[in-house]
């Protein structure tokens, strides 16, 4: 995973092929396999770069098929499917290596005047710089050192705003499993709005399978647990940007059959700017 903002912008730098087909690069990593957020994000820049006009995304689903290598780059394959006047869609192929390992379908919507209203944002979270980075509740959790976290994904600054585990800061009353995490890209994006999507479809990955874990007594990302992301959805409410803190309020409804589901809320600056789901696996394995 990228280390630094400025190898977050060249992973989403794709290089054009063909008219709708273009390749991504891969970050230095230790990870065993690519990083589901990354190829989320270079899927959707691979959509936005077909585009003609200045239609934005309101929403994308995507399934993970196979785990991506860290040792090669990914080709993503652009299908136009629709060009309306209101809205477009594309589907995207990421293949590596001859096979598909992820299908993406992303609709695209001109803005408009219409009805409105939101959730409201979570009241009493202590700010930003009032919670200890994740890379430190990291270590206490698992005792690997937080620099070895921080390597991994420091593109990101992320704050552990607490969860419902027992013991935890946040009640389990309504949802056994909740988590809250402030994050964002640690510099400066510029301010091309398609640049700011694709960030935080990358950054909503980092966090949101493992909150299905929060009441278990199994560490996500331990030896006693094999995790896998299998779907992503996204909803893209109002503009924001992902290099300003975002409130990333995260819930698993449900865990079952190795399977846990989560959905999480995005909210900038009392605003729900975008709405997560995804399911993935969680199956609990012999650690030896």
């Amino acid at each position: 995973m990228p280390a630094s903002v400025e190898e977050l912008v060249q992973l989403l730098e794709l290089e054009q092929i063909e008219l709708t087909l273009y390749r991504g690069s891969q970050p230095a990593t230790h990870l065993q396999r690519a990083f589901g957020g990354q190829v989320l994000a270079q899927a959707l820049t691979a959509a936005q770069h077909t585009l003609t006009s200045d239609m934005s995304v309101h929403s994308l689903h995507a399934y993970f098929l196979k785990p991506g290598r860290t040792d090669a780059p990914i080709i993503y394959d652009v299908e136009l499917l629709r060009e309306g006047r209101s809205f477009a869609t594309r589907r995207v192929l990421a293949r590596q290596g001859g096979a598909v390992i992820f299908t993406v379908s992303v609709s695209f919507h001109t803005a408009e005047d219409g009805l409105e209203h939101q959730d409201p944002e979570p009241a009493d979270v202590p700010a930003p710089l009032d919670c200890p980075r994740l890379s430190e509740a990291m270590e206490a959790l698992s005792g690997r050192r937080a620099d070895t976290w921080e390597a991994e994904w420091g593109a990101l600054d992320v704050r552990y705003a607490g969860d419902s585990r027992p013991g935890g800061v946040l009640s389990a009353d309504d949802h056994p499993a909740r988590a809250r995490v402030w994050m964002k890209v640690a510099g400066e994006l510029g301010d091309d709005p398609r640049r700011h999507q694709a960030a935080l479809a990358y950054a909503s990955d980092l966090t949101l399978l493992a909150v299905s874990v929060v009441p278990h007594p199994v560490l996500f990302g331990g030896p006693g647990l094999q995790a896998a992301s299998i779907d992503h959805s996204m909803w893209f409410h109002r503009p924001f940007r992902a290099d300003r803190w975002l409130l990333y309020d995260q819930v698993s409804p449900s865990a079952r059959s190795s399977l846990g589901l989560s959905t999480g809320r995005l909210f900038q600056d009392g605003q729900l700017v975008a709405t997560v789901a995804q399911e993935g696996l969680i199956r609990v394995v012999d650690p030896r």
